[in-house]
């Protein structure tokens, strides 16, 4: 089977190739292979290999973050080392600070009144440059307001400050933002991105103005839509809400949103240590509703694959690593293995 078919999407320029949806029936599979500062940013190719030898397949995405903060030039060498192994980078835009209480020099405001714009057309260049595809998404979980493009922080339900007055405020901003960010990077020909709209599976907060399709920019910006659903985060969290619970609802709100665009699992996991329930049976049951078809949109899914610390107790920490916990490893292996032949793994022809 030649993969590089699957580089089918029209795009601006033909010449640069740009992942489409896999062949019906098919899944991408994907992870974020964790990194060790829980910045998401300085991942390995010795991590993704780690999981993927865990887990028994190989992955077709690997999934990591561009924080601003420390530098808004195009990734490129963590582009390069995923391109090598044979896989497409999936990097999340991260438009932030690294510390909350710093002054957001890359806010939502910023972006509209074109003060990042030289930032964003280099970027868009450079990406350009790089010749192969490249999965990009901005305001990852943008309806969740630990984010700093959450509309809570630009307007929250108001209507009167922003453009449409039957829209709120907040997640306008948002939207216009996507579109100008996709615009700027596309004016440079980045014709090679497929571009992402991620959402967290519920909204937060849970107030009508916060509601993800508020925020969407539109179908000329977005090619795929995706979710975030996640088990216990914490092994200190006593209540666990399934894969399906939380996936259900955000399926059917996502199908209605845009009928004709492929969804992602950009972000699913479970911790080891809580009593609430095992992240082999949380992600057993996930693994068995993705691959059945439960949701027949859904054309890929990507484990978070991090363990990190959440106070001074290390009985505290949260392990989502499927290498630390061999019951989750067995389970991935005999999911996955089942549907080895559903799975699509390095497509990036004459690498890996």
């Amino acid at each position: 089977m030649i993969f590089f078919a699957l580089f089918g999407c029209a795009a601006a320029d033909d010449s640069l190739p740009k992942l489409g949806p896999p062949p019906v029936g098919k899944l991408y599979h994907g992870v974020f292979p964790g990194g060790s500062s829980g910045m998401e940013d300085d991942i390995t190719r010795e991590q993704a290999l780690s999981y993927e030898q865990a887990v028994g397949e190989r992955v077709a995405s690997v999934y990591f973050s561009h924080n601003w903060y420390a530098g808004t030039s195009f990734p490129r060498e963590t582009c390069e080392w995923i391109r090598e192994m044979g896989a497409v980078p999936y990097v999340r835009l991260m438009l932030r600070e690294e510390s909350r209480r710093a002054r957001n020099r890359f806010s939502i405001e910023a972006v509209l009144d074109g003060k990042l714009d030289d930032d964003l057309r280099a970027w868009g260049k450079a990406a350009r440059d790089f010749d192969a595809p490249l999965i990009v998404e901005f305001g990852t979980e943008m309806n969740g307001e630990w984010f700093p493009w959450n509309g809570k922080h630009h307007g929250a339900g108001r209507t009167d400050g922003f453009g449409d007055p039957t829209k709120p405020d907040g997640p306008e901003r948002f939207a216009a933002a996507y579109r100008h960010m996709v615009e700027t990077t596309r004016g440079q020909g980045a014709h090679n991105i497929t571009w992402v709209f991620h959402v967290n599976a519920g909204d937060w907060p849970r107030e009508a103005w916060n509601r993800f399709e508020n925020y969407y920019p539109g179908d000329g910006y977005v090619d795929w839509l995706a979710a975030s659903a996640y088990g216990p985060q914490r092994p200190t969290a006593r209540k666990a809400e399934s894969f399906r619970e939380q996936m259900d609802p955000c399926y059917q709100r996502l199908r209605r949103l845009a009928p004709d665009k492929p969804i992602i699992i950009a972000e699913f996991g479970c911790t080891a240590g809580s009593p609430a329930v095992a992240p082999e049976t949380w992600a057993g049951a996930a693994l068995d509703d993705i691959v059945s078809g439960r949701w027949p949109r859904v054309i890929g899914f990507s484990w978070w694959n991090e363990r990190w610390r959440n106070d001074d107790s290390p009985a505290h920490d949260t392990d989502m690593k499927v290498e630390n916990t061999p019951a989750l490893a067995a389970v991935f292996k005999a999911k996955l293995g089942a549907a080895a032949d559903r799975l699509i793994g390095r497509p990036v022809p004459g690498a890996g």
